[in-house]
């Protein structure tokens, strides 16, 4: 099973969100153990350090890099994924620039919880709590 795991997935981890922590920590959990292959977008990393990038050090954003990067597989953000997010003309560019990316990575699912950014999405997306269910 591939996944494309969205960055809320991945900040409910990295900030312990409370209400979401557990079944998107279960999803890290999956991938780390590799019942399933997880691919990040190198833009979700790029946009996650741009909004903490006050909050944290550069030893810091390395460190969650690095703990990243023993988990799951960074997607490249090429010009190919760019054209088919363009060309997907999506209200939300980033939410076509995910679907696109799970097009490229060939994911079987997108994990996200706002599944309804990804209604048009090739790839089916589920919540994390979800994704659980199912198997």
């Amino acid at each position: 099973m591939v996944l494309l795991i969205d960055t809320n997935v991945v900040l409910d981890v990295l900030l312990n969100r409370p209400e979401f922590v557990k079944a998107s920590s279960m999803i890290w959990k999956i991938c780390e153990t590799e019942q399933a292959k997880g691919y990040i977008s190198a833009l979700t990393y790029a946009n996650m350090m741009y909004v903490m990038r006050k909050q944290l050090t550069s030893e810091q954003i390395e460190e969650v890099f690095c703990k990243l990067n023993l988990i799951f597989e960074f997607a490249d953000f090429s010009s190919a994924v760019l054209e088919r997010a363009v060309n997907m003309k999506w209200k939300d560019f980033e939410d076509a620039v995910q679907s696109a990316t799970a097009e490229s990575v060939h994911a079987d699912y997108i994990i996200t919880r706002n599944l309804k950014d990804f209604t048009q999405s090739k790839v089916m997306a589920f919540t994390p709590a979800e994704l659980l269910a199912r198997i």
